[in-house]
């Protein structure tokens, strides 16, 4: 076994923006190939340390050391507008002069090609001899090589790209540096489930050192192999995955909470002693009265654990059962159909996840499924007494130049609640906001804060029908756990866009599949349940470009003397597994059209008016079904892959 390789070594470092510090002389060390995963609360100060590390912020105290040579590239959460540049331009920048020269070669390349005058072929000829004298080439190919690897078009532009491709080319541009520590901040925002599981292989292929933030527990889960817990301004190491770190985490703080407990309680003793009266006051001692000023100073140092957020949801009142009903509803953009041929009936507590790649269309159905959008074919009829409420995840409901107040209460003193008034300091204080930030601009808050504020502002409306476009972006984990727990309790109708696997999986009753050319499939249950129904295997297997990923971060070219490994043959299928193959797709769709029909008879709360052993036996057999399903689903695939 090798020795550990210490990449990087931070000692007593030091940030503070207010009273308190963000970084409280924080330290810790990072060996190469490591996969750390940095958690904490929204505005803790994680992205601070992240430009601590890469130099983008100098600490007020402590030492960074790293290792010579070594090389650190970070993945912000802001994305530039990159008007008028091409993807190529925009990953090739991270590569500094050698990438300013490729930009070069590529604009003289086109001038060339567009005017093959002398002075266009002078100015090609000498980018190219720029070029060979600084290896240009060997980075010209590891450009190409990434935006192959990230499925980009280096010549389309940056600034026509969704948000999520715009993060996939400045993951680009950090991967293409080869960088020994690659820091990820909040790297699956904007991404589609296909991209973050795309993100993981890269993540479990990549050879050098990691340092990530994230929320999402899906992919925290598969990726990290140690978590840095930044808390109250200190960190703490935690060897091991995430759910080693989530049994750890809550041992300690019960432990920090009978010490707490404890020490306050001999406090108070001490104190009601220092109090007693002339006769008591006399014969104290001194030692004892210092002892007590000792402890009252170090209560007054104690940074107590942030409280939790404590929101709730406003009670619109009860919709008719009928939430909305399409029929055979279809749109098309351009000759393009995003929706074809769609239909569905939603009632009164259905809680619905929209999955599918970005640019699928979630946000066209949304918007004709609550008559924002009118469909080219085809009609939408709404239910009764619906008031709605929707978060958008642009996040355009905010005024930039308006207070954090402001834009909850528009400028007023109180907020009404489930028909009380509450004064905004105090209902925002339920969203972790101090009455200075409630005072202060929207522009000082991190990513999650701004969205905690969105769903501050949502939830002051009464509503029976939610839609919540992306609402996990930049959430911190206590607050999506508690997100959840109120949407499952919610008596109403959700209507949710996601790209949160366990999010998805924790809510939601059932699932809207977008699969591409307009075509929609509902299934029961959350992203998870849709995998094992239909034989998804989104993020399990890897792409046959990662001998060629490897290459790229690892800078080490493949040898055409060492031959390819022959893959081992497998075994040809014999009559009777044949036979089994061509009976398995009419047994899955038989099995698939009696979970249907019991999952429909269980959703009927009139079905529960039957004797308790035929309820009984209707939802064994519907657990039945579904480990039958699972199995022969899985024997499909793999005598499939044998055919």
């Amino acid at each position: 076994m090798k020795d550990a390789v210490l990449l990087l070594n931070a000692r007593d470092l030091t940030v503070g923006f207010g009273a308190e510090p963000v970084l409280d002389k924080v330290s810790f060390t990072i060996e190469a190939g490591e996969r750390i995963a940095l958690l904490g609360r929204n505005g803790a100060g994680k992205s601070t340390l992240l430009k601590v590390l890469c130099g983008e912020l100098q600490p007020e105290d402590g030492q960074l050391i790293l290792r010579d040579g070594a090389h650190v590239a970070r993945l912000g959460q802001t994305m530039p507008d990159g008007q008028g540049e091409r993807i190529h331009d925009v990953v090739a920048a991270g590569l500094g002069e050698a990438g300013t020269l490729l930009q070069q070669y590529g604009h003289a390349t086109e001038a060339v090609a567009e005017s093959p005058s002398d002075a266009n072929l002078q100015e090609m000829q000498r980018v190219q001899q720029a070029l060979e004298s600084s290896e240009g080439w060997q980075l010209h190919q590891r450009v190409e090589t990434t935006l192959s690897r990230l499925n980009l078009d280096g010549a389309a532009l940056y600034e026509s790209l969704s948000g999520g491709m715009r993060r996939r080319v400045l993951l680009a541009q950090a991967l293409v540096q080869q960088p020994e520590l690659l820091l990820l901040d909040e790297p699956t925002n904007h991404l589609d489930i296909a991209g973050i599981t795309q993100l993981e292989d890269i993540i479990l292929d990549y050879p050098g050192a990691l340092l990530l933030i994230t929320h999402d527990r899906a992919f925290l889960r598969r990726v990290a192999s140690r978590i840095l817990l930044l808390d109250r301004g200190r960190l703490t190491s935690y060897p091991g995955d995430y759910e080693r770190f989530l049994r750890t985490r809550a041992q300690e703080l019960e432990a920090e909470d009978r010490q707490h407990a404890e020490f306050d309680r001999k406090l108070a003793q001490e104190e009601r002693w220092i109090r007693q009266g002339i006769k008591a006051r006399r014969t104290r001692n001194e030692g004892r009265v210092r002892a007590l000023e000792a402890m009252r100073r170090e209560r007054a140092q104690r940074r107590t654990v942030q409280g939790k957020a404590d929101f709730a949801l406003q009670d619109g009142g009860r919709s008719g059962k009928l939430v909305l009903e399409a029929s055979n509803i279809s749109k098309a953009f351009g000759g393009r159909a995003v929706v074809q041929g769609f239909s569905t009936t939603i009632l009164r507590g259905d809680k619905i996840g929209l999955i599918g790649p970005n640019g699928s269309g979630k946000s066209t159905l949304l918007n004709m499924l609550l008559g924002r959008l009118q469909p080219d074919e085809g009609t939408v009829r709404l239910g009764t007494q619906l008031d709605v409420a929707y978060f958008d995840q642009l996040r355009e409901t905010l005024n930039d130049s308006h207070s954090v107040a402001e834009n909850v209460s528009g400028g007023a003193e109180t907020v009404t609640i489930n028909g009380e008034q509450r004064h905004i300091y105090s209902y925002l204080q339920d969203f972790l906001f101090t009455p200075a930030q409630a005072r202060g601009p929207i522009s000082a808050l991190s990513g999650g804060e701004r969205n905690r504020l969105v769903l501050a502002r949502l939830f002051t409306r009464p509503a029976n029908l939610l839609v919540l476009d992306e609402p996990t972006n930049d959430l911190d984990l206590e607050t999506l756990e508690l997100l959840e727990a109120l949407l499952v309790d919610f008596p109403g109708t959700v209507l949710l866009v996601s790209h949160d696997r366990e999010f998805l999986d924790n809510v939601v009753t059932s699932s809207l599949v977008f699969k591409g050319d307009g075509r929609i499939i509902e299934t029961v249950g959350g992203y998870r349940d849709y995998e094992s129904q239909h034989g998804v295997t989104a993020g399990k297997s890897k792409p046959a470009d990662d001998r060629a990923m490897h290459n790229l971060v690892a800078d080490k070219p493949d040898s055409p003397s060492k031959p390819e490994a022959q893959p081992r043959r497998r075994a040809k299928l014999n009559y009777r597994e044949q036979r089994e193959l061509q009976h398995l797709p009419g047994k899955i769709e038989t099995l698939e059209q009696e979970q249907a029909t019991l999952a429909e008879q269980l959703a009927d709360p009139a079905f529960f008016r039957n004797a308790a052993d035929v309820v009984a036996e209707t939802t064994a057999r519907l657990s039945e079904i579904e480990a039958e399903l699972e199995q022969a689903l899985e024997r499909w695939t793999e005598l499939e892959d044998r055919a």
